[in-house]
């Protein structure tokens, strides 16, 4: 029986984790800066990590859809596993929303994304201004919703650790490999 997340599984969940933390901080970051070339840059940087993520998410659904998560523990009652996949739905689907909002923002401002300032993305709306406030306000509202999700998702975690005592967080750890894990 599988008792571990794939090590691809790992080591995407740990670098989208990463890159959406350093997201969310570049976020709060350049949104206080006045206009300079600086937050100009930041910008840029932001808009490159966010659209990495964007198709990350994707190739992590796929991989998903092939490798699929290890069953929830038995003593986990038929509500929180409902729970769970709810969260975990709503994690995956602001993953791909947030990012593209980003991008439907820059277009409806007028500023094309050009991923790592080479691949320039198509604009996917007409200039805008005021669609584009809208979009901006949206694309900060579904991030706060994020970290609110994030900080249920770390905090079920650390129930199942320190509380329930079953693996639900150690078989997404990087060093998690014990005998009777099936890798496939």
């Amino acid at each position: 029986m599988k008792t571990s997340y794939h090590p691809l599984s790992k080591t995407l969940h740990w670098a989208m984790a990463l890159a959406i933390f350093g997201l969310l901080a570049l976020g709060f970051v350049m949104s206080d800066m006045p206009l300079s070339p600086e937050k100009l840059q930041y910008f840029s940087w932001h808009k490159w990590a966010g659209v990495s993520v964007f198709f990350l998410v994707w190739i992590r659904l796929i991989w998903r859809v092939i490798t699929p998560p290890p069953a929830y523990p038995n003593s986990m009652s038929r509500p929180l596993q409902m729970l769970a996949h709810g969260g975990h739905f709503l994690l995956y689907a602001l993953m791909l929303v947030i990012p593209l909002s980003g991008w439907l923002m820059s277009s409806a401002k007028g500023v094309q994304t050009v991923w790592f300032g080479v691949w320039p993305l198509p604009d996917l709306l007409s200039r805008d201004k005021e669609l584009g406030k809208l979009l901006e306000w949206i694309h900060g509202s579904l991030n706060w919703v994020l970290i609110a999700l994030i900080v249920g998702h770390v905090g079920a975690a650390l129930k199942h650790h320190f509380i329930d005592r079953d693996d639900i967080l150690t078989r997404m750890l990087p060093h998690k490999n014990s005998p009777g894990n099936d890798h496939a």
